[in-house]
């Protein structure tokens, strides 16, 4: 990739943003295939107009200074002309508006301190609204597989993850209304709304009937399971509104007792 000048307001000088830093990613045998798989799925997945979906791509948060910038592993902005991108080939977050509504990290053997520390704590100052860090080892780097949190106040906050019997570790994501879910040292994601695992575009074009066959057996499956796990959570749900309502109940009667 080349890179090309972006001239400031008048007085400002001149001031190159690069768009990349000509380094691949630090550990990119253990990270390219998780980042090429996890991009591509999004990528097809949110492909209107409006929505940007990238990764190891340099963003720019302070104007003039060239230095201040980032590349999440992968990042979705929704709601944004891209064109203010493209104008630049890169991100530069007072032109585009926003920072990324959606932040990833895959664990490394390099990246790992980042990704806990320096990093989290920049996602927050700029906003970002979720951030979600993947372990590929099933927790050697990040201490368990899928860590996702949400921008509460400045901070942010865990979403709540599950592990099932067979080591599956799944949370949801509101941002992207979506299921990530650790499984056999990968990454998917899962729409609830459609009952699909998502595909990548080579997986949707995959045509042969053993494929098809596959997917939707792997679809109904996943769709039974989230369903059994929405289903436990409302009946828990009800299990205690029915104990505050007896909590309630008691507390009258004894009112009523001590009032006799």
């Amino acid at each position: 990739m080349t890179t090309r000048p972006l001239t400031l307001r008048a007085g400002a000088g001149e001031v190159f943003y690069p768009e990349t830093d000509l380094m691949p990613l630090p550990d990119g045998f253990e990270q390219g295939p998780h980042y090429r798989e996890i991009v591509t799925i999004l990528e097809y997945r949110f492909k209107d107009a409006r929505t940007m979906v990238c990764g190891n791509s340099l963003i720019y948060y302070v104007e003039g200074d060239p230095s201040k910038r980032f590349a999440p592993d992968c990042y979705i902005t929704f709601d944004i002309d891209k064109t203010s991108i493209k104008k630049h080939n890169t991100y530069l977050i007072w032109e585009v508006g926003k920072p990324p509504d959606f932040a990833l990290e895959i664990g490394s053997r390099s990246t790992v301190i980042a990704d806990i520390g320096p990093k989290r704590k920049l996602y927050a100052e700029l906003g970002i609204g979720e951030y979600w860090r993947y372990d590929p080892t099933g927790g050697d780097y990040y201490g368990e597989r899928l860590v996702g949190e949400w921008l509460v106040d400045g901070e942010y906050i865990r979403f709540e993850t599950r592990r099932e019997l067979g080591g599956s570790t799944w949370g949801h994501s509101p941002t992207l209304n979506l299921y990530l879910h650790w499984t056999e040292d990968r990454l998917r994601f899962y729409d609830p709304e459609a009952g699909k695992w998502l595909r990548s575009y080579r997986e949707s074009v995959d045509r042969t009937a053993a494929a098809r066959a596959r997917y939707q057996a792997e679809d109904r499956a996943e769709a039974e399971a989230v369903a059994r796990r929405l289903a436990g959570d409302r009946a828990a749900q009800v299990e205690a509104e029915i104990q505050e309502l007896r909590r309630r109940i008691q507390a009258l009667e004894d009112g009523r007792r001590r009032a006799r």
